[in-house]
């Protein structure tokens, strides 16, 4: 076993196992953990010792919270922001064309960088603690880590709702978003990674899966398709407005105090990754990234949510109406030299 503070490492019996070890932090990505998993997986894709990856996380609360916005917050203006998603991304790039199978056990809070790590896995575990979000437009950004790609592929118009809203997916949406590929209980992880060990992972996973039970996102697929088919975030909210059901209540009041900015930034970033494949709906992200660090969106909704606490985001506008369309185009922006490599 190799061990560092924040991700450990061991190889036993053909299995390679990953453990993000951050329980204090619900164990959120940082640029140090990302450093250390890339090559790993490098090396291992090419180790006739392994046959397949296994990633978790420590402490019982979270697979992996999200990236380490904190750390993003209090390096502004320097080289971090920008290795900090070249690094990420590449690291997603490697997991979603991973020659081994890469087997994530998404159990507990999984968001932002964790879904990143996970979801473009060839196979995803929920378990019944799993609860996955895409919170990004809360806090001044976008849905990225891949978001691009896996959101406008989910049934309908759910990925549209998902992206705007954040709304919080337990194990069977998760399921039936095919964001996850099998529902199995905490307490049979251990023997699911044992029996990797002499079975295929596909065999494993369709043994071991169990039924999730009834997803929301089915109930109300429906309504999600009604509402969240819309020309434009305007058109969207004004069908919640019509739509005038409980859902539609809660739905809006999720909506409500998000940055205008962000909804509109992600609402053309689902669009226009429908369309894409992994590698370019990437690139569009790191284009993203880098405008929303060169503005001051992202930083006011951390400083809002994680540093002051005040829950009182003070946005560059204050109404959807107020965001042009010009202002949009910008973020979209090719980055010249800057742009994102993948290097083979």
């Amino acid at each position: 076993m190799t061990v560092d503070a924040e991700i450990l490492f061991a190889v036993e019996d053909g299995i390679a196992t990953v453990t993000l070890s951050r329980p204090a932090a619900l164990n959120a990505l940082t640029l140090g953990m990302v450093r250390a998993f890339h090559p790993k997986l490098i090396a291992w894709a090419s180790d006739e010792a392994v046959t397949a990856v296994v990633v978790r996380g420590a402490g019982g609360k979270a697979f992996c919270a999200g990236g380490d916005i904190r750390a993003l917050y209090d390096n502004r203006g320097t080289a971090f922001t920008v290795d900090f998603f070249r690094e990420e991304y590449r690291l997603n790039r490697a997991i979603h064309r991973y020659p081994k199978p890469y087997v994530a056990l998404m159990d507990g809070i999984t968001m932002g960088g964790g879904v990143g790590v996970s979801v473009h896995a060839r196979h995803r575990v929920a378990s019944e603690a799993t609860m996955l979000a895409m919170p990004e437009t809360g806090i001044g950004l976008f849905p990225d880590v891949g978001g691009s790609y896996f959101l406008p592929r989910m049934p309908g118009a759910t990925g549209m709702y998902i992206a705007l809203t954040g709304d919080r997916l337990r194990p069977a949406d998760c399921v039936y978003a095919g964001i996850a590929d099998a529902f199995i209980p905490r307490l049979e992880h251990d023997a699911l990674i044992a029996a990797l060990r002499t079975e295929p992972a596909d065999t494993v996973l369709a043994r071991m899966a169990t039924d999730a039970g009834p997803a929301s996102l089915e109930e109300n697929r429906e309504a999600i398709d009604r509402c969240f088919s819309g020309n434009s975030v305007a058109e969207i909210e004004a069908a919640l407005a019509v739509e005038d059901s409980p859902w539609a209540s809660k739905v809006r009041a999720m909506m409500r105090g998000k940055s205008p900015l962000s909804q509109k930034v992600t609402f053309r970033q689902i669009q226009e990754g429908a369309a894409l494949g992994f590698d370019d709906c990437m690139r569009m992200e790191y284009r993203l990234s880098q405008h929303f660090m060169a503005g001051q969106e992202f930083f006011e909704g951390v400083r809002a949510l994680v540093v002051d606490k005040d829950q009182k985001p003070v946005w560059q506008h204050a109404k959807l109406d107020e965001v042009s369309d010009a202002e949009v185009d910008e973020y979209f922006a090719p980055l010249g030299d800057a742009e994102l490599t993948f290097g083979g």
